[in-house]
């Protein structure tokens, strides 16, 4: 590899970092890399850093000690997250969305890869604080939002099931309460999933009473798991009282009508402050 220009340099670093939020590269990785000193490194830190803060683009962190170095934090731009998740509430609130039962077609919105990424990205954002060993969801429309948050987090992402299989091996089963259909419901984890003394981060798309969030928190219990938190795209604002007290939803779901076809959906206030 011939020499390589500083600007050149930069445009890699940026690339590597960005690939793998909240992962630690030490100097030492980059100085062989490219074949230069680590004080030459450090200085290109300094500029993607400053790079990085002009444009919103995310935060990079240095990291001391014998295991530093340098990572990339998604922060999502403060000034685009309102219109964006107004965009989605604009989205959500189309005529035809309404489904039976007062919920809200949103699949189109989950599997879209560059919406998902930016809603993962401001969950990750709030929740970084309390380091969670993992991310787990219950399948299947909270995986993509749970996977983007692990993402942004660089933590492993796991999933409770509603059936167990075979490959995922000795499992435990718990039953729980649906909170809006009051009816009696199971989910299963794999022992090998997590460990016992880990934090798990619960995420999800939809939350209504708060039923399926409870039986999270129960099942990480049979695992001496502590909850890092609960965060969730969409809650509705009917019931306002949860199974459970201490989450954190994007955007609230203020009002269904099923004979009009009126939706009201608005961002949670929380991404104002």
């Amino acid at each position: 590899m011939g020499k390589i220009k500083r600007n050149e340099r930069i445009g890699v670093m940026i690339r590597i970092l960005t690939d793998r939020p909240n992962h630690i590269f030490n100097l030492n990785e980059f100085s062989e890399l490219f074949s230069v000193s680590k004080p030459t490194i450090s200085e290109d830190i300094v500029i993607i850093k400053d790079l990085m803060a002009e444009f919103s683009l995310g935060q990079i962190e240095t990291v001391t000690g014998a295991a530093g170095g340098v990572k990339f934090i998604p922060k999502p731009n403060l000034a685009e997250v309102i219109p964006f998740i107004e965009e989605i509430c604009n989205i959500l609130s189309e005529p035809g969305r309404i489904l039976p039962g007062g919920f809200v077609y949103m699949s189109d919105i989950l599997y879209m890869p560059n919406m998902v990424k930016k809603l993962g990205e401001i969950l990750a954002w709030h929740f970084i604080d309390t380091r969670p060993d993992f991310v787990i969801t219950v399948e299947t429309k909270g995986i993509p939002v749970a996977m983007a948050t692990a993402e942004a987090l660089n933590c492993p992402m796991v999933i409770a099931r509603r059936d167990s299989k075979a490959t995922e091996g000795p499992v435990v089963t718990i039953n729980y309460v649906s909170a809006s259909s009051k009816r009696i419901q199971t989910m299963s984890l794999a022992r090998r999933a997590v460990k016992e003394g880990q934090r798990g981060l619960i995420v999800d798309d939809f939350m209504k009473g708060g039923g399926t969030a409870k039986g999270l928190c129960g099942l990480l219990r049979e695992f001496n798991i502590d909850v890092a938190g609960i965060g969730v795209v969409v809650s509705t604002h009917v019931p306002s009282k949860k199974m459970v007290d201490d989450y954190k939803s994007i955007i609230i779901l203020k009002e269904v009508d099923e004979e009009t076809g009126e939706v009201i959906m608005e961002p949670a206030s929380w991404l104002y402050a």
